[in-house]
Order: C-alpha cells, then structure tokens, then sequence
C-alpha cells in the first residue's frame, strides 16, 4: 500500500518562497505519473503540476514560470519549489498519482501567502 507524506509548507510573505516535499512508499513509484494538488479555501482540489516518468512536466497556466515539480526516483519523493508567491497560491497543498487515487491522499501541507 503506498503512502505520501507532504512537507515543507509554511506562512510566508508574497513574493516569497516555499519548496514542498512528497515523500511516498511503495516500490511503484518510479512508473508513476505524480502531481501536486491545490485545495483553496472553500474551493475544490485542482491539479496544479504534473511529472510524468520521463520527467515531463505540466503546468496549470496560473502557476507557470513560478512553480517547477521535480522528481527523485531513488528516493521516491516529488518536490514543488514555488517561487513569487502570491495570496492566491493559499491552500492545502497534497500530491497524488494521475489520475488520482483516493486511497493515497495524505494529510496535505498547508501553505498561507499574506499580502
């Protein structure tokens, strides 16, 4: 059974930086599609970024040239570096495979941007 543990959230100041972690279980992982998901609040979880096994990646336009998702297979962990935050980046921040499976959804870490 696989498991994602997100890290590395935080308060900070917009136009700073966060760098978040996934660190998942399971032997899996190096053939799976990964993405980090966005939950603001009162809002529905979207797809934000996407690493494919190749290293591909994709971006929601909102967020492009700001968040770069990356990929260590040997450790089986998927990163988020987000840089120029802005208050509209607030939320609860999870990664999961594409498509998602609800078995894997983690706790989230929560990311808060203040103006």
């Amino acid at each position: 059974q696989v498991q994602l543990v997100e890290s590395g959230g935080g308060l900070v100041q917009a136009g700073g930086s966060l760098r978040l972690s996934c660190a998942a279980s399971g032997s899996a992982f190096s053939i799976t599609t990964m993405g980090w998901y966005r939950q603001a609040p009162g809002k529905q979880r979207v797809l934000v970024a996407s690493i494919l096994t190749s290293g591909t990646t994709n971006y929601v336009d909102s967020v492009k040239g700001r968040f770069t998702i990356s990929r260590d297979n040997a450790k089986n962990t998927v990163y988020l570096q987000m840089n120029s935050l802005k208050v509209d980046d607030t939320g609860f921040y999870y990664c999961n495979r594409i498509p998602p499976s609800n078995n894997y959804w983690g706790q989230g870490t929560q990311v808060t941007v203040s103006s």
